[in-house]
């Protein structure tokens, strides 16, 4: 294989995953737009495995503002349902929290008084 070659497989490859990255957000997106229709949607996914090129350059032209405002959406959600689980485990495990599980593990047997004076002050402190 010459050096030519090689670069042109270079090219040729690098094109097929930018393709490939393309059309997995729009099928990403097809199906995160729940205000489409099953049918619009079917009709979308196989336009983009008859005229795969053709279908992705009218999608991203015709759909992607409505792709960024779902991105957004989908960003925006995720975010809030993160903050929701790290309020959530914050809340379960305050001092209070800490004291009446230190406390169950001395009651048990599991750890020394000292211990738990140790946790104890960590949990006040």
């Amino acid at each position: 294989m010459s050096f030519w070659e090689s670069i042109w497989l270079i090219i040729v490859v690098f094109a097929f995953v930018c393709y490939l990255m393309v059309l997995w957000t729009i099928i990403t997106d097809l199906f995160r737009d729940h205000k489409l229709s099953g049918w619009w949607k079917a009709v979308w996914v196989i336009c983009m495995f008859i005229f795969p090129l053709l279908t992705a350059l009218v999608y991203l032209v015709a759909r992607g503002q409505g792709m960024a405002e779902r991105q957004r959406e989908a960003i925006a959600a995720a975010k809030n349902a993160q903050d929701d689980y790290i309020r959530n485990v914050v809340q379960q495990t305050g001092p209070a929290q800490q004291i009446a599980d230190a406390k169950a593990l001395l009651d048990d047997g599991t750890i020394s008084q000292d211990e738990f004076d140790t946790i104890k002050t960590k949990a006040l402190a």
